[in-house]
């Protein structure tokens, strides 16, 4: 591994994760903000746990990242995977957060942004999540855009999400991602994937049909030189989806909800997914899960022939 020495002094790789790199055997990213901020307790550290374990089955070893103590950490032992998912003082940090948050010492939840980012530093190159950020409902006025698509254009790490969140302008969002250059590829499927659905109604920009083909582009693409990284967006299974027609009206009423809040900024996403969650009576919360679980399963099956390419 090639890790200068004032990096490594901020950051701390799990002996297992260190060791998977150092080989250059598959490793996947798993963000900490869906653990304190996307889902309750205790269903957050189960899930956790369980998405972990998916991705030791699938063939890779699993780092999940957060900042503790001012510590870049990838890799959480048990302890630090339920201090996450209890703590209500740790914070919802982006890319932005990162220097304030490991100078002052502080616990901070990385989102998809700075996930990316701590996991590039590492050498990781597959990251699963649920879903990814984009351009926010009325962002032609509040310019509301989320920071996940400045770091898919520039940082070289595969993002394996179920699309991005259907409380977002999936149009819009597609239409920023083209702009910077950013590869937005469905797995097995023409159509772009809306989070809890299948469905989107919006064509899929680029399509593959396997995890070996999804690595053989990753593989293509940083080979070229081609900066930046790669939303791959995997649908969930059909047997666990809420159609977008079942969706799309509580969607409704959690954004007209917030809005009665005055609610802006990092603090939208997770009271709509939480408001979402209480309005289909846990049903949300489920398909979260499985959509999770799914996506870290493809995720590692990526890495693992991402890493054969490369030995």
């Amino acid at each position: 591994m090639n890790i200068s020495p004032d990096l490594a002094a901020l950051m701390d790789i799990q002996p297992e994760v260190f060791a998977a790199l150092d080989a250059g055997q598959p490793v996947v990213a798993l963000e900490s903000t869906i653990i304190s901020h996307g889902m309750p307790f205790p269903q957050n550290v189960q899930m956790a746990r369980e998405v972990e374990a998916i991705v030791r089955e699938n063939g890779a070893v699993p780092a999940t990242i957060a900042v503790l103590g001012g510590r870049l950490k990838v890799g959480l032992s048990a302890d630090e995977l339920h201090l996450l998912a209890t703590d209500q003082t740790v914070e919802k940090i982006s890319t932005r957060d990162l220097p304030v948050t490991v100078a002052l010492g502080k616990n901070g939840a990385t989102t998809v942004a700075s996930t990316m980012r701590i996991a590039s530093l590492a050498g990781i190159r597959v990251f699963a999540t649920g879903g990814t950020g984009g351009v926010h409902r009325g962002a032609e006025s509040s310019m509301d855009i989320s920071a996940d698509l400045l770091e898919l254009a520039h940082t070289d790490v595969c993002v394996v999400s179920a699309g991005v969140k259907s409380i977002l302008d999936i149009g819009l969002t597609l239409e920023v991602l083209e702009t910077q250059g950013v590869p937005a590829i469905t797995l097995g499927s023409e159509e772009f994937p809306a989070f809890y659905s299948r469905q989107s109604g919006f064509k899929s920009p680029l399509t593959v049909q396997t995890e070996a083909e999804a690595a053989r582009v990753l593989h293509a693409k940083w080979v070229m030189g081609l900066h930046g990284g790669v939303l791959l967006a995997n649908p969930i299974p059909a047997e666990s989806e809420i159609p977008a027609a079942d969706m799309n009206p509580h969607i409704g009423q959690a954004l007209k909800d917030m809005d009665a809040l005055g609610l802006t900024g990092k603090d939208t996403t997770p009271y709509l997914l939480g408001r979402i969650v209480e309005i289909t009576g846990g049903k949300s919360l489920e398909t979260n899960i499985a959509l999770v679980k799914n996506n870290a399963r493809v995720a590692a099956r990526i890495a693992a022939e991402y890493a054969g390419l490369r030995a």
